[in-house]
């Protein structure tokens, strides 16, 4: 049976996430519903990877199995058909046909994402950035960034109750900018784990602000206690921007 991959972006504020939940809204439930009205039979989805509730995607994956989707031409147009369907905060940007055994998961070579700050009152950006109005120093935050690619283990900046075999991750890029008076960390790895990426904001912000030295971020990683990372940075300022194959 051919199989197709969809790729797909939304704004998170108003799900639970990424990957099907009961009892809850999320990203998946929304477009297997409208699957099922165009279609009108159950089409199942297999995700990427997971997002946590509030969080935003400028390119994320599912993958399908379907034995009758037609030519690419009509598969543009059921893309069109599709997103009239779909709530305004979700679209589909394209759908493809990939070999029979290719895995929008596994086959995923790495995933990069971005978070964004801002420190001057900004109702424009608002909903897609945490407003943090301390005093940073930049290369103290970029020195932190830099030191995570030393590591591979980052059970410190893993939510408790995370079920995962391994807590080890390969970060290939990992560095904050400044862009239109936003400070921006983008850090791509092989994976991350459950809140990951806000663990890593939230303790890097304390080592931009002086409230952590750099030895105790290394400290803090190499402790592997998530007790002591701080995760409090919300989840509107963090996007999927691609999932690499």
């Amino acid at each position: 049976m051919p199989r197709y991959f969809i790729e797909v972006a939304y704004i998170g504020t108003l799900y639970s996430g990424f990957q099907i939940q009961q009892n809850a809204k999320s990203i998946q439930a929304e477009i297997e519903k409208a699957f099922k009205i165009f279609f009108k039979e159950e089409i199942t989805l297999t995700c990427s990877s997971r997002t946590d509730a509030g969080v935003h995607a400028i390119s994320n994956y599912f993958h399908f199995d379907a034995s009758s989707l037609p030519s690419k031409q009509i598969l543009d147009n059921i893309n069109y058909n599709l997103n009239a369907i779909l709530p305004d905060d979700i679209v589909v940007k394209r759908i493809y046909e990939v070999a029979h055994n290719a895995h929008s998961r596994f086959d995923a070579l790495s995933r990069l994402y971005k978070y964004t700050v801002y420190q001057n009152k900004d109702p424009f950006v608002a909903d897609r950035a945490y407003y943090y109005p301390y005093k940073l120093d930049f290369d103290n935050l970029q020195h932190a960034a830099g030191i995570l690619m030393d590591y591979v283990d980052f059970t410190s900046f893993s939510k408790k109750n995370t079920q995962v075999k391994t807590f080890n991750c390969i970060i290939m890029k990992s560095e904050w900018m400044i862009k239109d008076n936003l400070t921006v960390y983008n850090v791509e790895a092989n994976r991350f784990l459950r809140g990951m990426v806000r663990g890593l904001v939230g303790t890097m912000l304390k080592v931009g602000t002086g409230r952590l030295s750099i030895n105790e971020f290394r400290d803090i990683i190499e402790g592997k206690d998530c007790t002591k990372a701080d995760f409090s940075a919300p989840s509107r300022g963090l996007f999927l921007l691609n999932v690499r194959y």
